[in-house]
């Protein structure tokens, strides 16, 4: 097992994604980062044609990045898809409430993530997320059809024109900006941090279930660009990893206080009148603890106490489940249900295109007023 000391984890932040980076720079260089985003507006999905007239960098990055890593085991990713399906809700809060706000408790992550126009927005920033991890699930995911694997290309773009912009900018302290510490940092955030909280809900998990799930985000962080011999190999070594990571860079920021008083705020818009507002902010230092809800400056409201009765109510629903064939499939949609309708709520019933930013945002402060995303009107698909 890798020893992951400051000496190994300090040479993971000087690294970035050289295919990726080097995609980016030509469609920099040669001015051609609106023909690129106007052409993959339309290429949504895998076995797709690529777009006449795609500038040929980034014709050859797609093509080198279309299919998924040749060790995948594919019965392993169905065990994955079968456990989001049995707990795709839970998994929804988890990513909404302990995965999210893990990043805020991150100074220089919550900084990056200001750091740029779209994720300024909370309802796009979710959406984005949300809808990823929705495309990975799919049966057909990786398969002709799916639309999860163009979707991964162009978020490995996006992070790519952060890391350049950042640089050209000189607008970032460290040599590297989303380096490859940090993407593997997102990576336990979106594994590690969702099981744990799956475990505080008291959400009955299986050995074989949570290995699939963080095997299934193995193969994401392949695809996204991380090095794959420097991924965890099980969750044992993940959670080292994670540990690690986090004691070397969780603390209080500003940035940090205000993406998760936006996260509050849009979930208590969702959620239907404002008696259960508090439910959202007890939730949330429910799941990720006092102290880094202390540091993201999480109201304490008087759902706190309230709050943590919730494991006794979903083993309740569990136990509805486990009554029969029958009561687990009303469940399962039930389940799928209220995650559709949460995302459709969240993108306003719009697909969130991955684009690259051809600017970031002229300064990391935090904006004096929250600003709300408002979905571009639909754009006529071209006639062939």
């Amino acid at each position: 097992m890798t020893d992951y000391t400051d000496q190994y984890m300090d040479a993971l932040r000087l690294k970035g994604d050289p295919l990726a980076d080097a995609t980016v720079e030509a469609l920099f260089s040669t001015g051609q980062v609106g023909r690129y985003n106007t052409l993959m507006r339309w290429f949504t999905t895998s076995g797709q044609a690529l777009p006449d007239g795609l500038p040929d960098a980034a014709r050859d990055y797609l093509r080198a990045t279309a299919t998924p890593p040749d060790w995948i085991d594919w019965g392993v990713m169905e065990q994955a898809r079968r456990f989001f399906v049995d707990n795709d809700v839970h998994v929804s809060t988890a990513l909404s409430f302990a995965a999210m706000p893990a990043c805020y408790v991150v100074p220089h992550v919550a900084k990056l993530l200001s750091a740029t126009h779209s994720l300024a927005y909370p309802s796009r920033r979710m959406a984005e997320t949300g809808q990823f991890t929705v495309y990975l699930m799919q049966p057909d995911a990786f398969q002709a059809g799916g639309r999860f694997l163009p979707a991964a290309q162009k978020v490995r773009l996006l992070h790519a024109s952060i890391r350049r912009h950042l640089k050209e900018e000189g607008r970032w302290p460290e040599p590297v900006a989303i380096c490859q510490e940090d993407m593997l940092g997102g990576l336990m955030m979106f594994s590690i941090q969702v099981l744990d909280a799956l475990h505080r809900m008291g959400i009955h998990i299986t050995a074989e279930g949570a290995d699939a799930y963080y095997y299934a985000w193995r193969v994401v962080g392949a695809i996204l660009g991380i090095e794959p011999d420097t991924i965890p190999p099980d969750l044992e070594a993940a959670r080292e990893f994670s540990d690690r990571y986090m004691v070397r860079h969780m603390g209080p920021s500003p940035e940090g206080a205000h993406l998760t008083r936006q996260l509050i705020d849009l979930y208590e818009e969702v959620v239907p009148g404002t008696l259960l507002d508090p439910i959202v902010p007890a939730l949330i230092r429910y799941l990720i603890g006092d102290t880094s809800a202390d540091w993201l400056e999480v109201p304490r409201t008087r759902f706190d106490s309230l709050i943590r009765i919730a494991p006794a109510l979903l083993g309740a629903l569990e136990w509805v489940e486990d009554r029969g064939p029958w009561a687990e499939q009303i469940s399962d949609r039930l389940g799928r249900l209220v995650t559709m309708l949460e995302l459709s709520s969240l993108t306003r019933g719009r697909v969130m295109h991955y684009a690259i930013p051809q600017e970031l945002k002229p300064d990391f402060g935090v904006p004096s007023k929250t600003a709300r995303w408002t979905p571009p009107p639909p754009t006529a698909v071209p006639r062939s």
